[in-house]
């Protein structure tokens, strides 16, 4: 944007806080302000400064994941469909009525990047579309019960075996690129950025035993297959070649 903006001969401002840009914004003659992904509450007296107020674009389907984050959230949740919406902002957390929705089913195997690249390219062409009917459109309020996104935490996506493969394998998910699910294994953390769940019924194991050949992780329900791991300090890589380079022919390796 600052990009484009720059091209374009547009003054732009990069305040730290929203409060120190209402006297320009009032002054720039704008009619409608546009968030994406600000991450601060914006006071009313910007709210205010531009004749139409601000819209902004959310990724999720209102009011399920108001908050910081609704992708990973609605992944590790399980949520099998999620979506985009432009609502109008308010001085609460997402609560502001909505001008237009779009759904989008998330994919089975598909990561937090993945999923949220999606929702930019379709929620970017429905801000493109919306934006020039605000003036004219009443946004409808958002209807159902709030549930809230709050900020990820790196302990948060640390792989507790004792939960079940599928949980797990959300976990990975949504924590791909970013903080990324991870364990302590032969004293190193690794992160996991690709799992898939299997029922495992020819596996013994107790939780928590990572066995090679196959990268399988025993779980307090069904087996989790790793398929791509990164060793802190190198590159992210295959878990079955991550593990043979440990020289044994068979492995079984406790993770923490």
């Amino acid at each position: 944007m600052k990009q484009a903006a720059t091209e374009l001969g547009l003054d732009v401002l990069t305040p730290e806080r929203a409060r120190e840009v209402i006297e320009p914004v009032r002054a720039s003659g704008a009619e409608l302000g546009v968030v994406v992904a600000f991450g601060q509450l914006l006071p009313d007296a910007l709210l205010d400064a531009v004749p139409h107020g601000f819209v902004n674009l959310h990724f999720s389907l209102l009011p399920r994941w108001r908050g910081a984050a609704p992708v990973e959230r609605a992944i590790l949740a399980g949520d099998r469909e999620t979506g985009v919406c432009v609502m109008e902002l308010e001085s609460g957390l997402d609560t502001g009525p909505v001008y237009a929705t779009e759904r989008v089913r998330i994919g089975d195997d598909e990561t937090a990047g993945e999923l949220r690249a999606r929702l930019i390219e379709r929620g970017t062409a429905l801000l493109v579309r919306t934006v020039p009917m605000v003036p004219e459109w009443t946004p409808a309020p958002q209807v159902g019960e709030p549930t809230y996104a709050s900020k990820l935490t790196v302990e948060e996506f640390h792989l507790d075996p004792a939960q079940s493969a599928v949980e797990l394998t959300r976990v990975v998910r949504a924590g791909n690129p970013r903080p990324g699910a991870w364990a302590t294994v032969d004293g190193k953390r690794v992160k996991v950025l690709r799992a898939r769940p299997v029922d495992g019924a020819d596996l013994d194991e107790a939780p928590g035993v990572l066995t090679w050949p196959g990268a399988t992780l025993a779980t307090g329900t069904g087996h989790l297959v790793l398929e791509e791991v990164q060793v802190e300090g190198k590159r992210p890589m295959a878990a079955d070649a991550w593990l043979a380079g440990f020289g044994r022919r068979h492995l079984s390796l406790p993770i923490a």
